[in-house]
């Protein structure tokens, strides 16, 4: 009997036991109870709105795109039917195509090394962040890496966000999955805030399939990003003012202009007035959410008056509304030129308009599976999630203080140099050319410009090479950063350029353009 009834006890021990193991560990909650239940149409009428909303707002507001900086956009807009056609060759649509194409051949389980290699092979014009990461990895960078400031100086810039519209479009209801799926996705062209500009804006989306609530939607986008990173901060800062302020999002914008809109790391964006910094514009996106209190219009209209990146901001923030409304709710007047296109691919996509909701719906309907959740014929039962803690990463190179012109005295060049046709820039294809820059600080960004025409270089810091570099882009003109460095001990350094006289494999010549060094100082 006693024996009989140790066995029933342990029986008992082991029964409680894996309960609350399966309490406990956050991958055992697939099997949460199920909290949502959508009916197959109601679920295709929100893929549509979300897609729909991403192709008006990116052409509602490209007229202004980086027209107003640190300023709020007060000009009428008078957006017509016509327009709605420029979006298939928009890149914060097609670009987002790539890795959902990635998806769709190689599965949900795809890697970023494997989505490295299909932006590797894309063939669209690129900027910041996303040029860096394809010329990175044509240069046998990894897609895990890709993104990473050892070989990306564009970490912060707003790439990701703008690309990561279609992972919570897929994941409805499911901001644990959404992070997983943009957490491989966005190492491919970010890190730190550029990172978490993606799985903010994803998770929002994640959201707005069931929450009619913005400023809930907008507090669950920030529930998935770490709260100590500046991001975080941001939006944080963003919902308490808007609740301090709710007749007014111009006194909210001002409060973040004042606070946030500075120290820009971007190597154009440095003491500018440009910035394409993820998480102000993130905060454009919020705002636009925030005061638009539902209408479709006026809150991607508040979204592209913020300024700054003003068509990939209403893009978002239009196509997070148009989850949560619909397809059929948002007004005629904006959707009404859309089914004429809507069998038209996105420039080099195989997808249109209709196919990119199938392939949602697709992808969709194995991530409820996947999670744990039912898929009916005419529905789909989304099991009860909350978003996982992710790791902090920061990108922080300090403040930069200074911008040092070719033309400043502290450059000195030996060999044959000569100023481009714009007077921008010193170039020189002379073997053994130099050129060196003295400063203080702790930081620095050799700043300078691709060309078709691009050559190879060494680069010296206080006599010690820090490599190889080239100026070699296939993809047009371009001004980037050569290389950078953060973490100089204080005090003064130099920095030379040793033009090499070689052309970058396909290059057509070996000029390297040299424009400034952006200073930092910690």
């Amino acid at each position: 009997m006693q024996a009989f009834l140790r066995i029933v006890l342990v029986v008992l021990g082991v029964s409680v036991l894996v309960r609350f193991s399966a309490a406990a560990d956050p991958a055992s909650q697939k099997s949460a109870p199920a909290g949502h239940r959508i009916t197959l149409a109601e679920f295709e009428d929100k893929v549509r709105g979300g897609w729909a909303g991403q192709m008006i707002g990116v052409t509602y507001g490209a007229p202004t795109e980086f027209r107003f900086l640190q300023k709020i956009n007060e000009e009428p807009r008078n957006w017509k039917p016509e327009e709605l056609a420029g979006a298939l060759d928009q890149d914060d649509l097609y670009v987002e195509m790539t890795f959902s194409d990635v998806m769709d051949r190689k599965g949900l389980e795809a890697t970023a090394d494997e989505y490295g290699e299909a932006f590797k092979d894309s063939k669209y014009h690129l900027w910041h962040a996303n040029l860096a990461a394809r010329r990175a990895l044509l240069r046998g960078v990894k897609g895990s890496m890709s993104g990473n400031p050892k070989y990306n100086l564009h970490p912060n810039d707003i790439d990701f966000q703008i690309e990561s519209d279609f992972i919570g479009l897929m994941t409805p209801g499911m901001p644990r999955a959404a992070q997983r799926y943009a957490l491989r996705v966005g190492r491919v062209m970010n890190y730190g805030d550029g990172l978490y500009g993606g799985l903010f804006v994803s998770a929002m989306y994640s959201a707005a399939y069931f929450e009619r609530d913005p400023r809930k939607v907008v507090e669950a986008g920030l529930a998935a990003i770490p709260t100590a990173s500046r991001y975080a901060k941001v939006i944080a800062d963003v919902l308490r003012w808007s609740k301090e302020n709710p007749d007014d999002w111009k006194k909210t914008w001002k409060l973040v202009e004042e606070k946030w809109d500075r120290d820009d790391a971007c190597p154009d964006g440095a003491l500018m007035p440009f910035n394409i910094d993820a998480s102000l514009n993130g905060a454009y996106i919020a705002i636009g959410l925030l005061y638009g209190n539902g209408d479709f219009e006026k809150t991607m209209d508040i979204a592209m008056r913020g300024g700054q990146d003003s068509d990939c901001n209403p893009a978002s923030a239009a196509g997070i509304l148009g989850t949560m409304i619909g397809y059929k709710a948002i007004p005629a007047r904006w959707t009404d030129p859309l089914p004429a296109i809507a069998d038209q691919k996105f420039s080099y996509t195989n997808y249109s308009f209709n196919t990119s909701v199938e392939k949602t719906i697709e992808r969709a309907r194995q991530v409820v599976k996947l999670e744990g959740g039912k898929v009916e014929a005419d529905a789909l039962t989304i099991p009860t999630q909350g978003p996982a803690a992710v790791k902090l990463e920061q990108f922080e190179p300090g403040k930069p203080v200074e911008r040092i012109s070719f033309t400043d005295s502290r450059w000195n060049f030996t060999g044959k140099w000569g100023k481009d046709s714009e007077g921008e820039f010193n170039r020189s294809d002379d073997v053994g050319a130099q050129a060196s820059v003295k400063f203080k600080g702790t930081g620095a960004i050799l700043y300078g410009q691709l060309l078709p025409e691009g050559g190879l270089m060494e680069v010296f810091l206080d006599g010690k090479s820090m490599g190889s570099f080239d100026a070699f882009n296939d993809d047009g003109e371009r001004t980037e950063g050569f290389w950078g460095k953060f973490d100089i001990a204080p005090g003064d350094h130099v920095v030379k350029v040793l033009v090499k006289g070689q052309a970058y494999p396909g290059s057509k010549g070996a000029w390297v353009p040299v424009g400034e060094l952006v200073v930092f100082q910690k």
